[in-house]
This record gives C-alpha cells, sequence and structure tokens, in this order.
C-alpha cells in the first residue's frame, strides 16, 4: 500500500480532475435529523452527483488515468445492473470512448434505461443471463476476446482513489472549527470506505469510522471477524447497491485493521422505514444503498450521538418508484404498524362478525383471503391487519387468545411470509 500522503496527492489531484465533470456534491446540515439525535448531522448528498451516486467519481478516475497513456484502450467494458454502470456510461460519453455494459436479462427497464440515457450513442448494452454471474462472465469473454479494458466497480487502486475525492470534499465543506466525532458510510464491496478511511487517516479518529451493511449482505462483518476475506454463501439483493458477496481484496487490505465491531448490520425493514421518512419528512428520494447511513445513526439514536458532530454518507438517489409498494409495506412491519396472521376460522354464520368485534378502532384489515379449509368445520385465512400504534397489537393478540381464536403470526416468518404474501 502507498503511503498516506502519496495517497493524499492522488486523491487531491483526482478531485480537482472531476470538478470538470461535476461541481462537488453539497454537505449539508440536517436540521431533522439533528434535532431527533441532539447532534450536528452532516449528510454528504451523493445522491446530488450526475448519476444519483459516488460511483462516477471511481469511474472517471479510472478513464482518466487510462486515457492519459499512450497505448490508451479504444474500448471499455462493465458489468452491473446498477449504479456502477450508470457512473461508467456517463463517463464513456464524457470523454467520447466506446464502452460495452453487460446487464443480466432481469435487470429492470428502468436501470437499462437510464444507463442508455447516460451514455447516449457512446455505449451499447448487452443483457445475458438472469443472474450478475452469468453477466460478468459474458463481460470477461468480451474483454479476453477482444482486447477492451474491463472497468471494475469497486476493486480497483484508481477506483478507490476516485471515490476518496468525496473524503476532500468533506474536509473542504466541514465548518472552519468543526471536528468530525463520528463518520458513517456506506459498504458494498468496500471502494468508498477503503477510499475514505485512508484518506482521513490521522485527521479523524479510528474508532470515529463506522460501516454500515445490509443484513443480508455482511461481507465485510464477516471477512474482518474471520480476520481473512469470506465470500458469503448467499446475500439478500434487496439493498442492490450495498450486496456484495465478496468484499474486494485490495479494499480488505485497507479496511483489516478495523474491528467488526465498527461494522453495523442493518436489517432491511429498518432501511425501509428511513428510506420512508426521508422522502416524506426532507423530500429527499434514497434508493435502499442510500440509506444505510442513515440507518445506522437510527439504530445508534440519541444516547451515542447526542453533542457530535456526525457525518454520513448518503448515496445513491436511484430509486425505482415501483418498489414504492413493498418498501412501505416493509416499513410498516419493522414500525409494528402491520402484521400477517393466519387464522383457523370456523365456518359458521357469524364467525367473521365474531372475529370482526375483536379488532379496535384503529385496527384496519388490510388484507383478507380464505386459503383453504383445514377441516369440515374450519378454514385457514390469511389477514393482513394495520394499526395506527404498535401498542394496539399486544390488546388484539390479548382478545385472539381470550376467545379461543387458533391463530399463527407470520409476520417475521420469512419463509411463510414470502410464500403467501
Amino acid at each position: 500500500m502507498q503511503p498516506v500522503s502519496a495517497f493524499r496527492a492522488g486523491v487531491d489531484e483526482a478531485a480537482e480532475a472531476i470538478r470538470g465533470l461535476f461541481p462537488a456534491t453539497p454537505l449539508q446540515l440536517n436540521e431533522h435529523l439533528s434535532k431527533r439525535w441532539g447532534a450536528r448531522v452532516y449528510l454528504k448528498r451523493e445522491d446530488l452527483s450526475p448519476v444519483r451516486s459516488y460511483k462516477i467519481r471511481g469511474a472517471f478516475n479510472f478513464f482518466r488515468k487510462m486515457l492519459a497513456a499512450d497505448d490508451a484502450p479504444r474500448t471499455f467494458v462493465c458489468a452491473s445492473a446498477g449504479n456502477h454502470a450508470q457512473g461508467f456510461a456517463f463517463v464513456c460519453r464524457h470523454f467520447g470512448v466506446e464502452g460495452v455494459v453487460y446487464m443480466p436479462v432481469t435487470t429492470p427497464q428502468q436501470k437499462i434505461d437510464k444507463t442508455r440515457m447516460f451514455g447516449g450513442a457512446f455505449i451499447t448494452i448487452r443483457l445475458v443471463g438472469d443472474i450478475f454471474d452469468q453477466c460478468y462472465r459474458a463481460a470477461q469473454e468480451h474483454v479476453a476476446a477482444s482486447g477492451a479494458v474491463m472497468v471494475p466497480p469497486f476493486d480497483h487502486d484508481d477506483i478507490i482513489e476516485g471515490q476518496a475525492s468525496v473524503a476532500a470534499e468533506i474536509l473542504e465543506q466541514l465548518p472552519e472549527g468543526e471536528t468530525i466525532d463520528r463518520l458513517v458510510m456506506p459498504v458494498g464491496g468496500g471502494g468508498l470506505s477503503a477510499g475514505l478511511t485512508g484518506y482521513l487517516s490521522g485527521q479523524v479518529a479510528h474508532d470515529a469510522f463506522l460501516f454500515a451493511e445490509p443484513t443480508g449482505a455482511p461481507s465485510l462483518k464477516r471477512s474482518l471477524e474471520a480476520g481473512a476475506i469470506v465470500t458469503l454463501p448467499r446475500v439478500d439483493n434487496f439493498v442492490d447497491g450495498a450486496a456484495v458477496a465478496r468484499i474486494g481484496t485490495i479494499n480488505f487490505e485497507r479496511l483489516s485493521a478495523f474491528s467488526s465491531g465498527q461494522v453495523m448490520l442493518l436489517p432491511e425493514n429498518a432501511i425501509c422505514a428511513m428510506m420512508i421518512e426521508m422522502l416524506n419528512v426532507e423530500g429527499v428520494v434514497l434508493e435502499p444503498a442510500g440509506a444505510l447511513s442513515l440507518t445506522a445513526l437510527e439504530a445508534l439514536g440519541r444516547e451515542r450521538l447526542e453533542g457530535q458532530t456526525v457525518v454520513a454518507i448518503v448515496s445513491g438517489g436511484n430509486f425505482d418508484f415501483e418498489r414504492l409498494p413493498d418498501v412501505k409495506e416493509r416499513a410498516m412491519r419493522y414500525a409494528g404498524l402491520k402484521k400477517y396472521f393466519i387464522l383457523r376460522m370456523p365456518q359458521r354464520p357469524g364467525a367473521l362478525k365474531d372475529f370482526l368485534t375483536l379488532l379496535g378502532e384503529e385496527d384496519d384489515i388490510a388484507r383478507f383471503e380464505y386459503l383453504k379449509k383445514s377441516a369440515r368445520n374450519f378454514g385457514s385465512v390469511l389477514i393482513g391487519i394495520e394499526t395506527k400504534r404498535p401498542e394496539n397489537f399486544p390488546r388484539l393478540i390479548a382478545a385472539f387468545e381470550a376467545s379461543d381464536l387458533q391463530y399463527e403470526d407470520i409476520t417475521d416468518n420469512e419463509i411463510l411470509y414470502n410464500l403467501v404474501i
């Protein structure tokens, strides 16, 4: 690894070059979150970059250095169905070079359209395979056959250096005399976190860095626990911008001195709750990965944040609003405002009316569906109930039991929930 001073010099150069592409993203003091946690909470708004994520920085720096060589390549390739593809496409158009983007066939049309919009005539999109691994192999085969250059999403020195320009901007934008007590960043492949911690080493305390990963993709935490890179056997793709099964090799080397205790695992439903809050209260549109850092602060709470100066990286903002119903559903479940039950309902006149008398004034039936008759005189019913306050559910469940109603709460049973909801 190069010395810190040399790394910083390279980052500063990258940051200056990036100014030719887009202005610095703002570092905003957020009054709503600051009051909530009794802290000074600054948001580094990477969701306001041209492609609504920090990924454009690493891609630009990679291209900038590659194209400066005498034997500069003529074609670049990437495999991505998300923010990396969009940053790649934007930079291809900026430099006027040919780019080929490999995406899975299952990629939502919205992401395909946005990538094509950013790249214009300079990119070709190829849809290959049902999953990322299949399209990545196709991209590698293209590189091997054509001599084109693969632009990695995170595991490369130039990518890390470009992402670290976020840190250079933070230091410039932080009010004079303000020091960072806690810096919270999302982690996927580790390019951003390796860059931020490398640049800010010695200026921000080692234990002030906090890494946020989704519960379904804890690649950094498991690797730090093991003391070596761990490839996860499976990941939950809901937080698609951070759903990485294996932390980058170079990135892990740079992050290996941190404690696994500095990595917070955030439940996907908690992330949804933060997304809905930021949309409703602040009018800020975040994708799941973009809400990771803020969800980590919510998990820490006022007791551990009060009086501190906190910087949270917010990236990205490429949210497909077709996912909004699912996000709202998950947020309500996390907040304890919605539950699903399977009831064993008697097959007799008046049984449904009797059940309705158990509901409180703030309870509402959101879903009612007969599944099947489980016996001659009983039927299985799936019922979804929404309420205005989470404390209403203990009262409702007590009413179920007092009436001898047989039920099973499947709200947190992921297998049953995914099968029947």
